[in-house]
This record gives C-alpha cells, structure tokens and sequence, in this order.
C-alpha cells in the first residue's frame, strides 16, 4: 500500500516512515473514516482492541502536535549554537584575564600587598576523600543480578 501525499513542488512524493507505522497510520485513518470497525482495525493490526485504542489515542496527538503552530523565522541548528557558546566562552574567558590584569595593576598602583597563598605547614597534609557510602550502595545496586538470572562469574570487587 503505497501512501502519497501532494507535494510542494508538484507531483506527489510518498511520505517518508516505516512501514508498519504507514500501514498502522492507514488502518486508523480507514476507523476514524468510518470504513472499518475498531474490531476490525485491532484483527488487522493484529493486536487487541485496547491496544489499538491506545496507538489510535498516539496517533491523534501525534497529528494535533504537528499541526501546531510553529515558531517563526529560522530555527537554530543545535551545532551552530554550541558553536556561539564557543565563542562566547572564549570572549569571556579573555575578559576574565583582562579584568585580572586590570586589578593586579589597580593593586600595585595602591600598592596593596598581594593576597596571601595559602602554604601549607611543614609535615600537613591534604585531607583525605570520604567514601560516598550512598555511590557504594547505589554500585552494589547495579551489580545486583536482576531477581529470576543466574548471576555471572565476575570477580567481586573488595573493601
């Protein structure tokens, strides 16, 4: 079953998708027309009444989203702003480093002291990582075979 729909540039040109999705869309269409029953159009979709009200129910949003009002004017491609952001990004960073200089200069001009660095003493050291017990049982988790399999021969990973 060949759909077609007119196109824009005259002719007509078959309308792109799967072709399960074209025969579903055409046994919905033939329902909402009158032509078949839902019985029918469940029996030759081969799935069950409620099923077929509920890809009948898809159907319909799917064509009342499409038909909504779009917004105008050229749509933005996702690559052309993330390149902007880009450039944005690199703009600002070169601020930052010309506000920095512009500070260090007003400090030396007042002749502040410059801030002070934080040294550590002789023999401190870096306080350790706490152990997220929340990701240790969240990994446990994860590991956990699903109830009804067989778990698999991996090695466990110890404390």
């Amino acid at each position: 079953m060949s759909v077609v729909t007119k196109g824009t540039r005259g002719g007509r040109r078959p309308l792109e998708g799967d072709e399960t999705a074209k025969r579903s869309a055409a046994v919905v269409l033939e329902v909402l027309a009158g032509l078949r029953s839902p019985t029918e159009g469940s029996a030759a979709l081969g799935v069950t009444a409620m099923r077929y009200y509920v890809l009948e129910r898809r159907a319909l949003e799917g064509m009342v989203q499409a038909l909504g009002p779009r917004p105008k004017g050229k749509r933005r491609r996702p690559e052309a702003a993330l390149a902007e952001l880009e450039r944005e990004k690199t703009r600002l960073v070169r601020e930052v480093g010309r506000l920095q200089a512009l500070v260090r200069a007003a400090e030396r001009t007042m002749r502040l002291p410059p801030p002070p660095t934080r040294e550590r003493k002789a023999g401190e050291k870096r306080r350790g990582r706490r152990p997220q017990v929340r990701a240790e049982k969240t990994v446990a988790l994860l590991r956990a075979p699903a109830p009804g399999t067989t778990p698999p021969s991996a090695p466990e990973v110890g404390r």
